[in-house]
C-alpha cells in the first residue's frame, strides 16, 4: 500500500483529501503546518506528498528545496497561486507536478496516481538511495560521496548499503553480524568495530563536514537523523 503524506493547513480541505485517498486505497498522514510537515518527511518514508505552499512557520517551497536535498519522493504541489512562472520556479526546483485550488478532486486522485506510477516505473529500472551527499546506485553497488566514487571493501559496502536502506532504524552489532557475515553472534564486537570504524576513516576522507554513522549508545549503529 502506497503512503501519503499530505501537508495542508487549511483543515477542511485537508481532511477531504485524506478521506477521499483513504478510500483509494492509499495509507495516508496528514500535517498541518510545514515545520511539522518536514519532521513527518525525515522521520517516515512515503511514496508520495501532496504539498500545499502558503503553510504556517515554513512555506511548502522551503520544504520543497530541503528535501530535494535528501529524496527524491514525489511531490505534488498545490496552490492558490495560479501563476505561470511560480510554477515553473517549482518545478524547477524539483516538484513532480502542479495542481491549482480550488481542484477537481478527481483530477487530483488522477495525478496522485499518475506520478505514483510512474516513480514506481523508474524505481524499477534504477534504484538510487540517498543521503546527505551520498548515493548508493542499487544497480551497480556504486557507493559515490559528491560524485566520487568510495573505495570499499565488500563487507563495508554491505554494512554502509544495509544503513542506507534503512535510514533512521539502529541496528545492534548482532543484527549487523547476522545480516552481513550470515553466522550467529556469538558476542564478539572487535568485527563489527573494525569495520564501522574503517568505514568512518573513508567517509571522513571523502568529505570531513559531515558526519555519516551514528553510535546509537547501548544499542547499535545507524545514520545520523537529519
Amino acid at each position: 500500500m502506497d503512503k501519503i503524506l499530505i501537508v495542508e493547513d487549511n483543515n477542511d480541505v485537508n481532511i477531504m483529501l485524506a478521506e477521499v485517498l483513504v478510500l483509494e486505497g492509499y495509507e495516508v498522514c496528514s500535517s498541518y503546518t510545514g515545520t511539522d510537515g518536514l519532521k513527518e518527511i525525515k522521520a517516515q518514508e512515503y511514496d508520495l506528498i501532496l504539498l500545499d505552499i502558503m503553510l504556517p512557520y515554513k512555506s511548502g517551497d522551503e520544504i520543497l528545496k530541503e528535501v530535494r536535498e535528501f529524496s527524491d519522493v514525489p511531490i505534488i504541489i498545490i496552490s492558490a497561486k495560479d501563476i505561470t512562472c511560480t510554477k515553473i520556479d517549482l518545478l524547477k526546483m524539483g516538484a513532480d507536478d502542479y495542481i491549482t485550488k480550488p481542484f477537481d478532486i478527481d483530477e487530483v486522485v488522477a495525478r496522485v496516481e499518475a506520478n505514483l506510477r510512474r516513480f514506481h516505473t523508474q524505481g524499477q529500472a534504477e534504484k538510487v538511495f540517498k543521503y546527505k551527499d551520498m548515493v548508493l546506485d542499487d544497480n551497480s553497488k556504486r557507493i559515490t560521496i559528491s560524485n566520487i566514487e568510495l573505495d570499499l571493501t565488500t563487507k563495508e559496502c554491505q554494512v554502509l548499503e544495509l544503513l542506507l536502506k534503512n535510514r533512521g532504524k539502529v541496528f545492534t552489532k548482532a543484527n549487523l553480524y547476522e545480516t552481513i557475515w550470515k553466522d550467529t553472534y556469538l558476542g564478539d564486537d572487535n568485527t563489527i568495530k573494525t569495520h564501522i570504524s574503517n568505514l568512518r576513516s573513508k567517509l571522513k576522507m571523502a568529505n570531513s563536514n559531515y558526519e555519516y554513522i551514528e553510535t546509537v549508545w547501548g544499542l547499535g549503529y545507524r545514520l545520523y537523523k537529519e
